[in-house]
């Protein structure tokens, strides 16, 4: 009997169960009444006609099919009304009545818009950066939703690829920092709660290394590298709590990441333990044909296969796993996996208790486009504002005299809020010219010229800037006209403040360049005006790092501000009137030339290093350009001045799981209050595999009034120390380490430290 119990115990054991969480038992409960085709239908993600169409196909006979249990969510619908009328048609007129989850792309806010994700990355604030997401899914569940496909946590350093401005720039710790930020502030504590969304972690995996920094591009990597560097902000989103996982175009290893059983099964559920589930990115499962692996019925049963649970939009799983199914291609337990993952989900939100949980009509006036929001998003664009340059100490400007605002994007609402601004309404924004006369009011006399297009170029305007929609128009007159126009202005003015840049098109999907420099006729505007001789601040509307050499030379002043969002221009004229001091510091590289792309701060060392300037033969540089950025990561300057002693460590040499205390005395020297992002990096210089220079691994914002001194501490373990070997085991190797301690990945103190086992 005992050895009966044993054999039973084990096979118990040995057979494979789903994820376990409260709603298992339930969800096995339901599914044991659906049919095959009602368990095929919760695996179909669909847009209807007329909704926010975020790719190139619409999907159709939505209402029959969501009648029929076809249909397990839908997205780009938003307002309460909408919803309730689509939930009704699975609630009441479907035969299980159950109901549909339903999505959005909300980026960077929803309603109330804030700055692109590449600009929130440069605030280095966390807090901020949760607040951004608690208020998008307050915002967007008012609308009605209760799931966002974001956060988008791929790791960038090309900025020809559009959607850098999507990501939160080039470097794993800070990308997975703002990754677990971003989930906690859109799910809560309780999903079931009617303001929290699920979040879907966007895009499972490694598609910010498209080659060439081409949209939809091949990437092709390591599995080191993976760890080492791409992976990190995946991995933190999951140990976060991330409900759901939205897979990529990319390949990986040569299979397509939608059909990839390595990366969908053994490493994020098996290896990372992730419970949650799995969506399509819009059509990318339809799209593994085109990568050369099948027909529509092969591809689809080798992603279910794979791990994949929801199919968005292509209805490839919907159409074909029945045949498959006979076909002995997949399992019902194939299907019952992805099936029983998408009900958990539900329950998880709350729509099997309350199918209308996320639907109240009172609330939109209540919680959208608040002046409470709208404060926070300009709080959130002035401290994502970056510093580049300010010659003469130039900022802040005098709330006196006169200033010339001038260029394309001065007096421009449509092109404040950047890409991926699905819900947002450009006509509730702020532009700069408005936001100078809030700020600065009638003591300062602004004298307005357009100055340029965005571009003199029509059919890149016409054809592709423009193909989603109006975002800028070629103006009737000519390029001189508007020049002289923008000089005489100069000429009147005692500082001339141009705004120019990209328009929100520009960047983000499918706004691949492989020219990153401001537009010709902004170049010419910016020429003419600095030959006025006056001095010439330039604020930079865009969304990826840009080649910015001449203007760098040139202008007295640069501010990059993003693309700010709803409040950008009140926010601009806080930060160029110093109603607040620009604490913003560089997330991703700016590069001198597109030539030197990809450049990234955590490089490895060549065998033949270049240490020097000018050029040296036989070394790993350039003929016709230097090997540093322009400006580097963690870059960014400050109206006030601080001051880094050099770095204190509690000891020199350490052992095993001892703790090393390092310290820097911050001052702040200058004449305003500010903030300072302390910075800590470590190099390991010996090792059993090349390490990059240096790797982050902290950071403090630290606020500080004239004339203050602050000691800033950091706590380093072992875990610190640790990375990636090439059995891709996490280790950590005794030797000599190099604690850096500074302002930006080019600027630090530095002390050495010996770590024994």
């Amino acid at each position: 009997m005992k050895k009966l119990f044993r054999i039973g115990l084990l096979l118990l054991l040995a057979t494979p169960t789903f994820s376990q969480n409260p709603y298992t038992a339930k969800a096995k409960a339901l599914m044991a009444k659906m049919t095959l085709e009602e368990k095929i239908g919760q695996l179909n993600l669909i847009i209807p006609g007329g909704a926010a169409v975020t790719g190139s196909v619409v999907s159709s006979d939505v209402e029959n099919k969501i009648k029929k249990g076809q249909v397990g969510g839908l997205f780009g619908i938003t307002s309460p009304e909408k919803v309730r009328k689509a939930q009704d048609l699975a609630v009441k007129g479907s035969r299980l009545g159950i109901p549909m989850i339903f999505g959005l792309d909300v980026i960077h806010g929803h309603k109330t818009i804030f700055p692109i994700p590449l600009g929130l990355s440069a605030s280095w604030d966390m807090g901020l950066i949760e607040q951004s997401a608690t208020i998008a899914a307050k915002e967007a569940t008012a609308d009605g939703l209760n799931w966002a496909f974001s956060p988008m946590v791929d790791i960038a350093r090309d900025a020809r690829w559009g959607r850098i401005s999507e990501g939160s720039g080039e470097d794993p710790y800070l990308g997975g920092q703002i990754a677990k930020a971003m989930v906690r502030g859109y799910q809560g504590t309780d999903l079931s709660k009617n303001n929290t969304l699920m979040a879907c972690v966007k895009h499972f995996a490694l598609y910010g290394a498209a080659e060439a920094g081409r949209e939809y591009n091949t990437v092709d990597m390591s599995r080191m590298q993976m760890y080492e560097y791409y992976l990190p902000p995946y991995k933190a989103a999951v140990d976060a709590g991330a409900g759901s996982i939205m897979s990529s175009f990319n390949v990986i290893d040569g299979i397509p990441a939608t059909g990839n059983k390595w990366l969908l099964t053994d490493l994020l559920r098996k290896e990372w333990g992730f419970t949650g589930f799995v969506v399509s990115d819009y059509t990318s499962l339809n799209e593994m044909t085109n990568h050369g692996l099948g027909d529509l019925q092969t591809v689809s049963a080798l992603a279910l296969k794979a791990g994949l649970d929801m199919d968005m939009v292509g209805e490839g799983l919907l159409t074909t796993l029945n045949k498959s199914l006979k076909e002995g291609k997949v399992t019902l337990a194939d299907i019952d996996k992805a099936c029983l993952r998408i009900l958990e989900a539900k329950y998880k939100l709350g729509l099997f208790d309350d199918p209308y949980r996320y639907i109240d009509e009172a609330r939109p006036a209540k919680d959208i486009l608040t002046a409470e929001n709208r404060s926070a998003a300009r709080k959130m664009a002035a401290h994502s504002m970056v510093l580049l340059k300010n010659d003469n100490q130039l900022l802040p400007l005098k709330k006196s005299g006169t200033i010339a605002l001038v260029g394309p994007l001065a007096d421009n609402r449509r092109n404040m809020l950047g890409t991926w601004v699905v819900a947002g309404d450009w006509k509730q924004s702020v532009s700069v010219l408005e936001g100078i006369k809030n700020v600065a009011g009638n003591s300062v006399n602004i004298i307005t010229a357009k100055g340029s297009n965005i571009t003199d170029d029509t059919a890149l305007f016409l054809k592709r800037v423009n193909a989603l929609g109006v975002e800028a128009e070629i103006d009737a007159r000519s390029p001189q006209q508007m020049i002289d126009e923008a000089v005489a202005a100069a000429n009147k003015a005692d500082v001339v403040v141009a705004v120019v840049g990209e328009s929100s098109n520009m960047s983000g999907e499918s706004s691949s360049r492989a020219d990153i420099s401001l537009p010709a006729s902004q170049q010419a505007l910016l020429k003419a005006l600095h030959k006025t001789g006056k001095p010439l601040v330039v604020v930079l509307i865009n969304g990826r790092p840009l080649t910015l050499v001449w203007e760098n030379e040139h202008a007295t002043a640069m501010l990059e501000a993003w693309a700010p969002g709803t409040e950008a221009g009140n926010a601009v004229a806080d930060v160029l009137f110093g109603n607040y001091n620009p604490s913003g510091k560089l997330s991703a590289t700016f590069p001198r030339s597109v030539g030197q792309i990809p450049i990234y701060y955590n490089h490895k060392n060549t065998g033949r290093p270049f240490d020097g300037t000018g050029f040296a033969k036989f070394k790993s540089n350039y003929l016709d350009e230097s090997n540093d950025p322009l400006y580097p990561f963690g870059y960014g300057l400050s109206y006030t001045k601080f001051d880094y002693s050099p770095v204190k460590l509690s000891k020199t040499t350490l052992q095993g799981e001892e703790k090393l205390t390092a310290t820097v005395t911050l001052t702040n020297s200058g004449k305003y209050a500010g903030e300072e992002v302390v910075q800590l990096y470590i190099t390991d210089p010996v090792a059993s595999i090349s390490r990059s220079v240096k790797d982050l691994k902290g950071f403090q914002k630290v606020a500080l009034q004239p004339g203050e001194s602050k000691e800033v501490s950091f706590v380093i373990t072992t875990e610190e120390l640790r990375f990636f070997n090439s059995e891709l085991k996490k280790i950590w190797e005794p030797g000599t380490f190099i604690i850096h301690l500074g302002t930006s990945s080019a600027n630090v103190k530095s002390a050495e430290v010996i770590w024994n086992k």
